[in-house]
């Protein structure tokens, strides 16, 4: 299977509540997400993307924008086995976007990763208390609760007490009903870390405490995994399987996070996955930062391999969406049934978009 064809959009997506956390203090009000649309001789067409987010990621706007071009160009033509064995070398230092371009060709060449069943299915995603203001946090838990979420995430990393204050409003609100889990974003230190995670009382529904410390500073999120009351889930520390196996030598570590837009591609994404569970720790999926495309496929892989509440509920959160049709929610959960055709609405794709290149061979 050759591609005859490649199309880049890099768009950008308005949210409908700024996106807040200790990498982002002042929020995102969009997310600048790349997209690639990909066609064979056959008309088959495949769609991948990449959101690139600042401090979580080396990547910068530019630079995956930039790369997307240089090699997109080049894909053009090739067999797929080809196009895939091209991006290898650049999987860890431009993982977004090779995976927006590696996605896009694995749809197109009809991954059985991709085959969505006759009979809908739910695969359950968890729901992100949001709200700084702590009278008014109660009522947005009663929400997510009544949506159907059963796992809730709560943003920390600020200052120990005050996320301790936060979070115990939130722990009264859901009464157990949920399962909780922290995510600090790098934002501690290891001295803050420590004290957040030696101070946190649970009944049982803090199921985990994720990234406490900087991604390139191992040795503090040892030391907080290590004394931390409950397990540590590491995230921006890992782009490969070397970094699933170096986060299994750390005490404390239960769990692993894993995204599409790190493992570049839906094969290597389930590999991952299993190899998390493999060396004893839980596999979490999912993109908190995405478009309903990358939510989309991470959903493809976690009915496949996940057993919890995903993370790829991005899509909830973005004013606008780029399949034609919407990707279905239901009780708390992503809805994949067969009748659902991953086709990007190009209206609204030129609409968002903030630059636009087209690869095809030259006619002469």
């Amino acid at each position: 299977m050759k591609i005859r064809d490649l199309t880049l959009y890099r768009v950008d997506i308005p949210l409908y509540v700024p996106y807040v956390n200790k990498l982002q203090p002042q929020g995102m009000a969009s997310i600048d997400t790349i997209v690639c649309e990909v066609h064979d001789e056959d008309g088959r067409t495949g769609v991948g993307d990449a959101t690139v987010i600042p401090g979580y990621t080396h990547e910068t706007y530019e630079g995956a924008w930039k790369f997307a071009k240089e090699h997109g160009e080049q894909l053009v033509s090739m067999e797929t086995s080809a196009a895939k064995a091209n991006l290898d070398p650049y999987r860890l230092s431009d993982s977004h976007a090779v995976s927006a371009l590696q996605v896009a060709i694995e749809m197109m060449e009809e991954n059985p990763l991709f085959d969505l069943p006759d009979q809908a299915i739910e695969v359950p995603i968890l729901g992100a208390v949001n709200n700084k203001k702590l009278d008014e946090i109660p009522d947005e838990v009663e929400q997510l609760i009544g949506k159907g979420h059963r796992t809730l995430k709560v943003k920390v990393g600020w200052t120990p007490a005050d996320d301790l204050h936060r979070l115990e409003i939130i722990q009264k609100a859901n009464a157990g009903r949920a399962d909780i889990r922290l995510d600090a974003n790098q934002g501690f230190s290891r001295e803050d870390g420590i004290e957040f995670a030696t101070s946190l009382q649970s009944d049982g529904e803090l199921q985990l405490f994720e990234q406490p410390c900087d991604k390139a500073d191992w040795d503090s999120n040892a030391a907080v995994a290590a004394v931390s009351n409950v397990p540590v889930m590491m995230d921006e520390s890992i782009y490969g399987i070397a970094d699933v196996e170096r986060a299994a030598t750390m005490k404390g570590c239960g769990f692993v996070k894993l995204k599409i837009s790190k493992l570049t591609g839906v094969d290597l994404l389930k590999q991952g996955l299993d190899r998390v569970r493999e060396l004893g720790m839980t596999p979490v999926l999912g993109n908190g930062a995405a478009s309903d495309v990358g939510c989309f496929v991470e959903a493809c892989v976690a009915r496949h391999t996940i057993d919890n509440a995903g993370e790829n509920n991005g899509y909830l959160k973005n004013r606008d969406q780029l399949f034609t049709q919407k990707l279905p929610f239901r009780n708390g959960s992503i809805i994949l049934d067969s009748s659902f055709r991953p086709e990007l609405d190009h209206e609204t794709v030129n609409r968002l978009k903030l630059d636009e290149v087209r690869f095809a061979p030259v006619q002469v």
